[in-house]
């Protein structure tokens, strides 16, 4: 049975279908048009490209999103593509293709993928990070997503960046409404904007290069992201740390973040991995798929 899924990013949407063995019989992407009517839009027409591509029909879409929807409403809340918020996408989806949706976190959706036969695989409980241009956080238990009671498990990148030094209080202004949120400190921008650069890519070039500001700048990313997954390790104590996003590329962070991180656990042993999500960016969209069980 081919499956469906959809990763809803802040600059492309791709869909993708997979085979019974997990692999790729249809990929296309777009970009993210910006408003809600036309996202509508290109998300029907993505998912008719990636079925006419795969031969199959889609009975079921499972798509990931910024942001979670509210058990109380069943409106979309906290994406950082702000024109979701506060629409029922999921039911607007399910008019628009005729068939059914199921929506989940795209940091969930990385989580589900990477447990399942990624950098989490044989692991019981797998917390991924997504830090690209924004940033979040997942976790799965035995193979399951856990979204909690209020549906924001893992929102991770709205808590605030722990033992905050005094140079970095009260912290940069959150599009959230927020000021120090973690993803003003440890999403892709924020380094880059530390550093001086235009962009993540720039500032590990000059960074390889022996450029002096760089790379402080990496040191104090990589300090500041220690102490955030101190965080998570002091609450639910991880088999494993999974990155994607973009700055998951940056090969620098899995050498240091584990001697990094130990300082700041509370515990007199730290021996938990950081590994690089074995299927990149294509793990958003494989987690989609996986929202709906291969058959049932």
């Amino acid at each position: 049975m081919i499956r469906f899924g959809i990763d809803f990013g802040g600059t492309k949407i791709e869909a993708a279908a997979l085979s019974p063995a997990g692999e790729f019989v249809a990929r296309v992407r777009k970009p993210n048009p910006g408003n809600y009517e036309d996202a509508l839009e290109v998300v029907a027409g993505l998912l008719a490209d990636a079925e006419t591509m795969a031969g199959a029909t889609c009975a079921r879409l499972g798509l990931g999103i910024p942001g979670s929807i509210s058990p109380r409403t069943g409106l979309i809340r906290n994406a950082n593509s702000v024109y979701l918020n506060g629409r029922p996408f999921g039911e607007d989806l399910e008019r628009r293709l005729a068939r059914p949706v199921r929506l989940a976190n795209d940091a969930n959706c990385l989580a589900l993928s990477e447990a399942a036969d990624g950098a989490g695989a044989g692991e019981r409980v797998v917390f991924a990070a997504i830090l690209g241009t924004g940033c979040g956080g997942g976790v799965v238990v035995d193979g399951r997503i856990v979204e909690g009671r209020n549906g924001i498990a893992g929102e991770w990148g709205h808590t605030p960046l722990p033992w905050p030094r005094p140079e970095e209080y009260p912290g940069p202004a959150c599009w959230c409404g927020r000021s120090g949120c973690l993803e003003t400190w440890i999403a892709g921008p924020a380094f880059s904007r530390d550093a001086g650069f235009p962009t993540g890519q720039a500032t590990m070039d000059a960074v390889n290069s022996g450029d002096a500001s760089a790379m402080a700048a990496l040191d104090r990313y990589v300090d500041r992201l220690a102490r955030a997954f101190a965080g998570v390790c002091d609450l639910i104590d991880p088999d494993v740390i999974v990155l994607g996003g973009g700055m998951s590329n940056v090969d620098a962070l899995y050498d240091r973040l584990p001697a990094a991180i130990a300082p700041h656990v509370f515990s007199d042993i730290f021996e938990t991995p950081v590994r690089k999500a074995v299927h990149g960016d294509s793990s958003g969209v494989r987690g989609a798929v996986w929202l709906w069980p291969a058959e049932g």
